[in-house]
């Protein structure tokens, strides 16, 4: 059988890796039924949903044909930094890093250093905007997370408490 679209069959199979992993890992917890939704249902439904997508994707891939066979071209190496630098910044931000006693920093500073890291994936770079679009999700998040939800995870730096 011949892949008529690389993109396609690629992402198809990265779905499917995906949601068999995250149904896989939801069978560790109760499941419970319909009626009485266990912590491991919905991660359940949606990892086999995503699979499904993924078969579907990666059929059509095989079966639909294209002008230039969809070819993957090269990796975006800049961005790929960028945004996953900036997700384990964040990451660290939130949780802190015992391993090295860095205490965290919350959110509201998790989130600017977030926006400016992932900035830097694109083309160019331009300080305003950017100040003006971590403030606004700095202050949507936390009306959104800490006022009206009531999660609890660190918004300051914890150097700032006793």
């Amino acid at each position: 059988m011949k892949i008529q679209s690389q993109k396609d069959f690629f992402s198809g199979l990265m779905f499917m890796g995906v949601g068999v992993a995250f149904a896989w890992g939801a069978t560790g917890y109760t499941l419970g039924d319909g009626a009485r939704m266990g912590p491991g249902y919905f991660p359940l439904a949606l990892g086999v949903l995503l699979a499904f997508l993924g078969s579907i994707i990666t059929f059509k891939a095989l079966v639909v044909e294209t002008a230039d066979g969809d070819k993957i071209g090269k990796i975006a190496w800049k961005p790929l930094f960028f945004i996953i630098l900036a997700n384990l910044v964040f990451g660290a931000c939130i949780g802190g890093l015992p391993l090295i006693g860095l205490k965290p920093l919350g959110l509201i500073i998790g989130i600017y250093l977030l926006t400016f890291i992932a900035s830097n994936a694109g083309e160019e770079f331009a300080f305003k905007p950017v100040l003006i679009l971590a403030t606004l999700l700095a202050l949507l998040s936390y009306l959104a997370f800490i006022v009206l939800l009531k999660l609890q995870f660190p918004v300051w730096p914890a150097y700032f408490t006793a």
